[in-house]
């Protein structure tokens, strides 16, 4: 009888993690992967509406609104690294010649493709720990990536990571190495991209979901290297489309068999096999076919003052200002609230270098409400907050409850 196997995510005890969840499948059994603090009750009736497992059961950071576990079959998984080996192949690479460096967590997409990946191309596989990624000296001295002549070393990064190991000149050399550094899990600020380019590093800017069980398109290393943007072609399995709203739309045969969301079991996809991902795109077809750029999340706008707006762009353009003119910001978040007679609006979180405190951080404030003063009203923060531990989770995402949640708790600047 086929039965849902809960695994709790440890990243100390990763390898054990991933070799319980390789037994568990074999058996035929659905493993939902959790992380320690993310506990959620599924009902094991749900299997009667599924498809024939064996399949992994994985938290999505909410793609279609909300946080919510995707049904995955095993069939789906190796359907994702086959066309992603495909994908290779188009660029000269033989993906039965790699070797898969992997510094993502195995309760993500993100992590679980690139060992899966390895296991169907049947390669060598490197888990990277994050405290040496949170180390670019230690890591360079820890991790090995010399091989064969004819071994493709291939990577999967988020921006953040990546960030942290352009600061340091022996890792930049170590990124040099690799045939393929996919990058996804957010978006790609630009200087990251200008630099990358300006050291010759082999970036694939990509796009991906839980809900397609990763990969959806990525761009050549080669196409990056040259000046172009966006997330690259489609992969073979995959068709894209824009709603009215321009929103993204998918139709692949990978698309999970349902989401547990709020004690229910539902569906993913329309009568016609598309799925709504909630990402604002632009698809831009031409003589070798149709490339895919990612504008932001539809689904993160908000209204407030009867004015529609979106948070992550302002926030972009508030953040680069105040880099052009040598504050010292190391982050800022601007976080929707909700606001009786605005509906919502925004709070501004800054992460300052680490030798302004509170006390002298005021004038730096002041500076940053200069900058937004021509903003609409409703685009502009109504509170502003020093937030010294400001950061991204691992995999370079905004835990937006965490942080208003913290905010509630303290006293704003302004």
């Amino acid at each position: 009888m086929t039965k849902i196997i809960s695994l709790t995510y440890d990243p100390l005890e990763i390898i054990e993690c991933s070799q319980s969840l390789l037994k568990e499948t074999q058996k035929g059994n659905w493993v939902k992967l959790s992380h320690p603090r993310e506990e959620t009750e599924i009902d094991v009736k749900s299997l009667n509406l599924l498809s024939q497992g064996p399949g992994i059961i994985i938290a999505s950071s909410g793609s279609t609104g909300g946080r919510h576990y995707c049904f995955q079959p095993c069939s789906h998984i190796n359907q994702s690294a086959f066309a992603t080996g495909q994908w290779l192949k188009e660029e000269g690479i033989n993906p039965n010649k790699c070797k898969i460096f992997n510094p993502l967590p195995l309760n993500h997409v993100s992590g679980l493709m690139p060992w899966w990946r390895s296991r169907h191309w049947e390669v060598e596989h490197e888990w990277i720990s994050p405290s040496l990624m949170r180390n670019p000296a230690e890591l360079v001295n820890s991790i090995s990536i010399k091989s064969r002549d004819d071994t493709n070393l291939i990577l999967s990064l988020v921006p953040t990571q990546l960030k942290r190991l352009l600061q340091d000149r022996s890792s930049i050399e170590w990124l040099k190495s690799f045939t393929v550094i996919w990058i996804g899990g957010s978006f790609l600020p630009d200087k990251l991209a200008e630099i990358s380019r300006k050291k010759g590093i082999r970036l694939s800017p990509c796009y991906g979901t839980t809900e397609t069980m990763a990969m959806v398109a990525a761009l050549s290393p080669n196409n990056f290297l040259q000046g172009e943007s966006g997330v690259g072609r489609p992969l073979e399995d995959i068709e894209l489309r824009l709603n009215d709203n321009k929103a993204l739309q998918i139709r692949t045969s990978r698309l999970g068999t349902a989401i547990w969301k709020k004690g229910k079991l539902l569906d993913l996809k329309d009568k016609n096999g598309w799925w709504s991902s909630g990402d604002l795109a632009e698809i831009i077809s031409n003589s070798k076919g149709k490339t895919l750029r990612i504008k932001g999340r539809f689904d993160n706008a908000i209204h407030s003052g009867g004015e529609t707006i979106f948070p992550e762009k302002l926030q972009e353009q508030l953040f680069n200002r105040a880099i052009n003119i040598q504050m010292p910001i190391k982050s800022i978040l601007l976080a929707p609230i909700d606001d009786e007679e605005w509906g919502n609006r925004l709070i501004a979180l800054v992460r300052l270098h680490q030798d302004y405190s509170e006390i002298n951080a005021k004038e730096i404030f002041i500076q940053l409400k200069e900058i937004v003063n021509a903003w609409l009203p409703a685009e502009k923060p109504y509170k502003w907050y020093h937030c010294p531990h400001l950061e991204k989770d691992i995999l370079g995402k905004w835990d937006l409850d965490k942080w208003v949640t913290w905010a509630k708790t303290k006293e704003p600047i302004f």
